[in-house]
């Protein structure tokens, strides 16, 4: 048997558990069939011969929570990424609105909350700017939103207009919404913003899949399906990809819990499970938002925050879905064979998810259902070895575990007790013998694995002087790698990814030189050279 496709010439890493490294793999029918002195024995007079000249061949990167649809439909609105400029902000916007006369919308995303005193936008600062339309625009981490005078006029908000309960209108002193809406409040304006249309959507996730291949992804966990609570529904864009064979990676959809209702959504999930798995597209996993961020003080804290004088406040965030409920639900659906996937950012919020996975643990045994918990910005020390007792893996979000304005500014002084010490603890989760898997948040962050591995090493932003962050929580350069791949296999039930051996899927990467070469320092310069899924490009640069 001849191989369809040989690499040779530069280090394969296969990255599994002996971090082994060989100089040859070979493809064929989409599967890896040798390695090293094997694997050259394959090349026939029809082999494609692929020489790596020094480049690295590792697996497919996966990313176990992103929102492909969400930042492919943002890749089309006003981009307000990579500055925190106010009046570039007003620049990007003016120009954007100018651009689309025919919009009844302004909308978009991307501006940073270290922007605006004490992280709240102002809607006179973009009323001046687009006057006659209602303007909508998603923070970075869409947790918030900043907006215009007549976005608040078209919602009829004002004064006398009540919190809601999951969220927070940012108001002046005399009670007058500014402009600026948190959790919750979002969507007392977000519901009344024209949605895209399903061409629209679709469109978007085959610009967000093009997008995540030129930069090693070859499938990923899209962390909001089947959305409510104010948040957009795409669902039907991987429907339609996965059913006219569109989609060239393997997505694991996860199906939004309605914080709003209970337990008698269930069979709505089920059905839903079974609407949404097809092709490519498998939707067997729920996604639980258990609390906010910790920049608009509603993730949730065993520790009350801290005020601006540093004083403690009797505010210790939210719990959308209130803990006891939240250990029943949790334990039906994972009878069910649902996997269950956390938004857990705060160490109550964290507690809470593994009480809830013990509990389905102890009622229902040990089921490989594989739950996850994302994000994990503050995790008790003594909640740390629960992921491994639990089996609960850990996704990461590692770009976050640096020192920003953000982070500086708007989060560290706030935490209360000790719980600034314990951010983005990913030495101890991998030392307790944890599970990691990686994720990017996308478009709430950089899509990209090597910046967010670089950022895991070295715990600096790359291209960044600042100092490092925690630096006792550093994690070496294979245990990064193998969270964005390995792990967030495991995580998405792609047993035959991840690594590379005899049998496994040829989902691949070549990257322009060896990352264990590179000083640590340079490991965010790397770049993808090649994509494949199956043994099949998906991705060529240049």
């Amino acid at each position: 048997m001849a191989a369809d496709l040989v690499f040779t010439g530069g280090p394969v890493h296969c990255l599994d558990q002996g971090n082994t490294r060989t100089d040859s793999l070979a493809v064929h029918q989409g599967r890896v069939v040798a390695l090293g002195t094997e694997a050259k024995a394959l090349i026939g007079a029809k082999t494609e011969l692929i020489d790596l000249k020094g480049r690295a061949l590792l697996p497919g990167f996966q990313d176990a929570h992103v929102h492909a649809v969400f930042g492919g439909l943002e890749l089309a609105q006003c981009d307000l990424t990579g500055t925190t400029d106010v009046q570039e902000y007003r620049r990007r916007i003016r120009a954007y609105a100018d651009a689309h006369p025919e919009a009844e919308w302004i909308t978009g995303s991307g501006w940073s909350m270290e922007s605006f005193a004490g992280g709240v936008p102002t809607a006179d600062l973009i009323d001046d700017v687009v006057p006659d339309r209602p303007v909508f625009l998603y923070n970075r981490d869409h947790h918030g939103a900043w907006v215009n005078t007549h976005a608040l006029r078209r919602a009829d908000i004002t004064r006398q207009t009540p919190d809601p309960a999951d969220g927070l209108i940012n108001r002046d002193a005399e009670g007058n919404p500014v402009g600026g809406l948190q959790e919750g409040a979002i969507a007392l304006i977000g519901d009344l913003v024209p949605g895209a249309t399903a061409e629209d959507r679709l469109n978007g996730l085959l610009r967000a899949q093009k997008l995540l291949h030129s930069i090693g992804i070859t499938a990923w966990q899209d962390a909001m399906l089947c959305a409510t609570n104010g948040f957009p529904e795409v669902s039907d864009a991987y429907r339609t990809a996965a059913e006219r064979d569109l989609l060239t990676a393997d997505v694991i959809g996860a199906l939004w819990w309605d914080r709003e209702r209970g337990a008698e959504q269930i069979p709505e999930l089920v059905e839903k499970r079974k609407t949404f798995t097809v092709g490519r597209l498998r939707s067997s996993t729920v996604k639980i938002m258990q609390d906010g961020v910790a920049e608009n003080f509603t993730a949730g804290m065993t520790a009350p925050y801290k005020d601006a004088c540093g004083c403690a406040t009797a505010n210790r965030g939210l719990s959308f879905v209130e803990p006891t409920a939240l250990r029943e639900y949790v334990r039906a659906l994972d009878a069910l064979d649902f996997q269950l996937h956390f938004h857990a950012l705060g160490d109550r919020a964290v507690r809470e998810s593994l009480d809830a996975i013990e509990n389905a643990r102890n009622a229902n045994g040990h089921k490989d259902t594989r739950p996850h918990l994302a994000h994990l910005q503050v995790v008790h020390p003594t909640d740390v070895p629960r992921f491994r007792a639990l089996g609960a893996t850990a996704t990461i979000q590692a770009l976050w575990a640096a020192h920003e304005p953000q982070m500086d500014d708007l989060t560290i002084p706030f935490l209360g007790g000790d719980l600034a010490r314990h951010q983005y603890p990913f030495a101890d989760l991998v030392n307790s013998g944890a599970r990691l898997a990686a994720g990017s948040d996308w478009p709430v962050s950089d899509a990209s694995p090597i910046k967010a591995v670089h950022t895991a090493v070295n715990r600096i932003s790359y291209g960044e002087n600042s100092p490092a962050f925690l630096p006792e929580q550093r994690i070496d350069l294979h245990s990064a790698l193998s969270a964005y791949t390995s792990g967030s296999a495991y995580v998405n039930h792609r047993d035959d990814t991840g690594t590379l051996a005899v049998g496994r899927r040829a989902d691949l990467v070549v990257l322009d030189r060896d990352p264990f070469d590179v000083p640590s320092s340079e490991i965010g310069s790397v770049e993808v050279n090649l994509t494949l899924v199956d043994g099949a490009p998906v991705y060529e640069a240049g």
